[in-house]
């Protein structure tokens, strides 16, 4: 009996295997055969960018697209957001797969033919609009998974949420937006997520590479304001008043002892950074006040609260010791991009045998912050890089720059590594 029972589980086993096996490659050549589709999409999209929450051009191409493969579509999700809803065949799990929009106020010089020649004006200043970080390749990639898994709906055990989430790079001014307001608006039930996956493309990280690490990925971004309030008094007689713009310059360089004397950097590395110092008008004046603006970038809640605690305290009785006044405001932005321990030690080998244990790589911390974060605080989540470095470049620009380029030949394994993780996540739930 005991032997008829193993060799059932073992057969069972085999046959699952099997048909992973061949669900895999049924995505790999649906995947090689729409490759150029794909690339078209990203290219149109780069040559048509729009800002955050006003994505209405990329979310219409986006919605028609899903419309015609039959999939359920939700538009207008925090203001340009689209979902789409992918039943599959078989009862299970619900995976959220999120591609982000938005371009950035950046003026593209990269040589390519399609370039983006958009202008638009931003904070009163007449500037170009460039996909300056590799949102239109999210949203092609993400575009190239819907036409794959809806092509074999019926093999799939679950349901797929596309979400196409606008102002991942912020809202304008005076308006919320990004995965936080998606999610105020029910991204996240009806049906209910419980797993959530997402990629970057990264210029410096070679086409056909992949890289991530488990816990956290990209720092916590906060912003902050400092003003700090003197007395006014003629620039030749300071002992007349109380200078706003030392008191603050000392409160800068104070800032940068919480890292140093502070923070325990063995666990996690922490950034204070002062963005701006404002103060005066003129050279024979000591102002009545000075304001700074920064970011906090952190890598646990328990780091990010040492930093706000000490900022108060140090910009509090330095002002207090030159007889000035410090109204410190910290705004909480997005938490750590956090990849779930238990889910990326399950999905990893996915990857693995996607695209070749040589090929992936762990991926260092990054202090730059990702509001796909915000679904990771609902669900367990899981966000690697995908390479667009082309392969021999010695050299590759930065995300958020002028030049910044992407090779798209390496869109292809980011949609078979999205389908896979998708379909693995079914077996394995």
């Amino acid at each position: 009996m005991k032997k008829n029972l193993t060799l059932a589980l073992s057969l069972s086993a085999a046959i699952c295997s099997f048909g992973q096996s061949s669900l895999k490659a049924k995505i790999n050549a649906k995947a090689d055969a729409i490759d150029s589709k794909v690339v078209t999409w990203r290219r149109d999209i780069h040559q048509n960018p729009e800002l955050g929450n006003r994505e209405f051009k990329t979310a219409a191409k986006i919605a028609a697209h899903l419309k015609s493969l039959g999939i359920e579509v939700q538009e207008k999700v925090a203001y340009t957001g689209v979902v789409g809803i992918l039943k599959g065949g078989k009862p299970g799990p619900v995976v959220l797969l999120r591609a982000d929009m938005d371009a950035l106020p950046v003026t593209e010089r990269a040589d390519i033919p399609f370039k983006s020649n958009v202008v638009t004006e931003y904070n009163n200043q007449k500037t170009g609009v460039m996909h300056a970080c590799g949102h239109d390749t999210h949203v092609a990639i993400l575009m190239g998974v819907a036409e794959v898994l809806s092509s074999m709906k019926n093999d799939l055990a679950g349901t797929v949420k596309f979400c196409f989430q606008p102002a991942e790079e912020g809202a304008p001014a005076g308006e919320e937006g990004g995965a936080d307001l998606m999610i105020k608006q029910g991204v996240m039930e009806n049906p209910k997520v419980d797993v959530a996956f997402g990629l970057h493309i990264n210029s410096q990280t070679n086409v056909g590479q992949i890289r991530y690490r488990s816990g956290p990925e990209m720092a916590a971004a906060d912003t902050y304001t400092l003003k700090i309030k003197g007395k006014q008094t003629h620039g030749a007689s300071p002992w007349s008043g109380t200078d706003p713009i030392v008191t603050g310059s000392q409160i800068v360089m104070a800032y940068q002892t919480i890292i140093s004397r502070n923070v325990d950097i063995t666990e996690n590395p922490a950034i204070v950074t002062v963005g701006a110092f404002n103060a005066g008008i003129r050279s024979n004046i000591i102002p009545e006040e000075a304001t700074m603006i920064g970011t906090i970038r952190t890598f646990s809640e328990a780091q990010q609260q040492l930093i706000h605690r000490r900022m108060q305290e140090i910009a509090t009785n330095i002002a207090e010791s030159a007889g000035a006044t410090a109204d410190l405001k910290i705004n909480i932005g997005v938490p750590v991009t956090y990849n779930d321990p238990t889910l990326t030690e399950k999905m990893g080998p996915t990857l693995t045998a996607l695209a070749g244990k040589e090929n992936i790589l762990t991926a260092p911390l990054a202090t730059g912050a990702e509001d796909f974060s915000f679904f990771g605080k609902k669900v367990p989540a899981f966000f690697f890089f995908l390479g667009g470095k082309p392969i021999g470049s010695t050299a590759a620009a930065p995300h958020h720059t002028p030049d910044f380029f992407i090779d798209d030949s390496g869109l292809g394994l980011g949609v078979k590594a999205l389908c896979h993780l998708t379909v693995d996540y079914f077996e394995k739930k």
